[in-house]
């Protein structure tokens, strides 16, 4: 007979379906000395950011608009 915490582990719930833990982290993580910084990967990251926020609002729009 299976533990209910090793039949748990094995799937994913809506927590972790909805966590934002990793997008949050993404905007509000400090700076890290052993990564490396030039002008190419900081683009990179401000497009990514940009992109993420639009995709983030439109969400919100979708869902508003749906519920109005």
């Amino acid at each position: 007979m299976e533990n209910k915490s090793e039949v748990k582990s094995g799937r994913n719930g809506l927590k972790e379906f909805f966590g934002l833990g990793e997008v949050a982290g993404y905007f509000f993580r400090g700076k890290d000395a052993n990564r490396p910084s030039n002008f190419n990967i900081r683009s990179m990251h401000v497009i990514n950011k940009i992109s993420m926020s639009i995709f983030l609002l439109a969400i919100i729009y979708l869902i508003i608009k749906h519920l109005f």
